[in-house]
């Protein structure tokens, strides 16, 4: 190989670098982003802590992965085990998607008018964006089995899945529009968190059926 071409590969590399340089940083200050994939069984996520073992994975390989990631997800109380809300998961906050764009500055902002959480801005681990209302396939629904301000719903009707291990006909959980869309412009279809129930149980089918694919956000608690 020639001097000159040494220097070429050399002059190429370093101008690689400075390209990917940006996004790489940006990439490993994310501390929010919306799955590129479920668990594949629906609503059946292995309970929470399969859940954030698969924010942990799914953040790794995107070079954020060390943060503790925690899936947005609340649980209902069962079997003498209290519920847990999504909001005691996952820190205090701020929180930013890997493009850099602040989502919510604190918990307040996220459960309240402040929250900046859109098609644009809720994107997945790679920095890309998430089909919604009017793409094909539509996969808007989020699972959260949570209320509005973040906190679980009361025992009884089942909103969380069986606490996120169902997968059939069985159940429901509630999901929130990261897209902020729906039907119409009544304030549920515009909620992040809590627009509507699952239809037809909890299986990857009965999710496809109402806008979804099992998919659900990730925040960096640390």
């Amino acid at each position: 190989m020639t001097r000159a071409s040494c220097f070429g590969l050399v002059a190429a590399a370093g101008l690689l670098g400075l390209v990917a340089g940006p996004a790489d940083a940006q990439t490993a200050g994310m501390t929010f982003f919306v799955t590129s994939a479920g668990s594949g069984k629906g609503a059946d996520l292995g309970g929470l802590a399969g859940a954030d073992a698969i924010c942990q994975r799914l953040a790794q390989a995107a070079g954020a992965g060390g943060k503790t990631w925690r899936a947005y997800l609340s649980t209902q109380a069962a079997g003498g085990v209290p519920a847990v809300n999504a909001r005691d998961r996952i820190g205090a906050g701020p929180w930013q998607n890997a493009k850099g764009a602040v989502v919510a500055a604190s918990l307040a902002d996220l459960h309240g008018g402040a929250a900046n959480l859109t098609k644009q801005t809720a994107l997945n681990e790679k920095g890309e964006p998430v089909n919604g209302r009017g793409d094909t396939p539509n996969q808007h629904d989020m699972l959260t089995g949570s209320q509005a301000d973040g906190t679980a719903f009361g025992p009884g009707e089942d909103r969380t899945c069986g606490n996120y291990t169902l997968s059939g006909t069985e159940g429901a959980v509630m999901m929130g529009h990261h897209d902020r869309t729906g039907l119409d412009d009544t304030p549920p279809s515009k909620s992040w968190n809590t627009s509507h129930l699952s239809r037809g149980g909890c299986s990857q089918e009965a999710l496809r059926g109402t806008g979804g694919g099992g998919l659900f956000y990730c925040f960096a608690s640390n």
